[in-house]
């Protein structure tokens, strides 16, 4: 059995997913602060990978489909940062598949004599929805499994104004904002950056978030307000409209079914005081805008 050096230590931080948002936020971040990090990619050539090997980061390429990748991305690693894969058939979320790969890589932590593991699930609502059931699994076999387990639990990312390809969020060319959200009820957001400082925090101090879970958000305007926001910050004339039943449907089951969700009345509650409290840089929707945010969207809109 191999053994990881202590986090805390000059010991990579081994990051999954990381040529994706959260992965790529949070290695990002880590570089930032000189800690080494190492990268799990399927694909060391694609452009993403490229571009973390240019910023610092170690590739080492695995698959979770694929477990006898994964020790030797392990070998000496300090801890590492986890986003459970999610898989998806013609029936919708295949939680079987999702949570044999969060297992994988626990288990091969586990073997590897890692000790920290921070996982980045999905926001809780009083009743999970069945396609958060996967990462509630894999949530529970990391307690059980893992020394010093840390869960933080996301809410809507703020960059998803900039749309997520599945014909609903971001902003259509003519300055409209589609969702599923009630127009004039408080929705919660997080910036993708914030996530990143969180599971910073949590490696920089295994000792202090060991078993906690962290719903995370970091604002919470309604939609039209956030329109409004994005309008003064673009320049742009934004307005919010919410979707019809006729089309979510229309969006296919896994919409239907977060609507449905919602309109029973399950709600995202992060306590954004709380984690300001953890994390005072807390990003607002107008600092994320002010940021980055605003000038990614208006160029988002008029390239369309």
């Amino acid at each position: 059995m191999t053994t990881a050096t202590p986090a805390g230590t000059d010991a990579p931080i081994l990051i999954t997913g990381a040529t994706g948002k959260q992965g790529g936020a949070t290695a990002r971040r880590l570089l930032a602060e000189g800690r080494k990090v190492r990268a799990l990619v399927r694909d060391p050539a694609a452009p993403g990978a490229a571009e973390l090997a240019a910023a610092g980061a170690q590739l080492v390429r695995g698959d979770f489909d694929d477990p006898a990748s994964l020790p030797p991305a392990l070998d000496g690693a300090a801890a590492v940062f986890g986003v459970p894969p999610v898989a998806f058939g013609p029936a919708g979320p295949q939680t079987e598949l999702e949570v044999a790969r969060g297992k994988a890589l626990i288990d091969a932590a586990a073997r590897a004599g890692v000790e920290q593991i921070v996982f980045s699930t999905v926001a809780s609502t009083s009743a999970p929805p069945r396609r958060a059931q996967g990462k509630t699994l894999i949530e529970e076999y990391l307690r059980d499994h893992v020394a010093l387990p840390t869960v933080l639990r996301p809410v809507r990312f703020m960059t998803n104004y900039l749309g997520i390809g599945v014909g609903i969020d971001g902003i259509s060319p003519d300055g409209v904002h589609r969702h599923l959200f009630p127009p004039h009820e408080p929705m919660q957001i997080i910036a993708l950056e914030d996530i990143a400082e969180f599971a910073a925090l949590a490696f920089a101090d295994p000792a202090r978030f060991a078993g906690r879970t962290l719903e995370l958000a970091g604002d919470e305007p309604t939609p039209v307000e956030a329109a409004a926001a994005i309008g003064a910050a673009t320049g742009l004339p934004i307005r919010y409209e919410q979707l019809t039943d006729d089309e979510t449907a229309r969006l296919g089951p896994e919409i239907a079914e977060t609507a449905a969700h919602w309109q029973a009345g399950h709600r995202w509650h992060a306590d954004i005081e709380a984690l300001r409290t953890i994390h005072p840089g807390l990003r607002t929707l107008a600092d994320w805008l002010a940021d980055s945010g605003a000038a990614a969207i208006r160029a988002h809109v008029t390239a369309a």
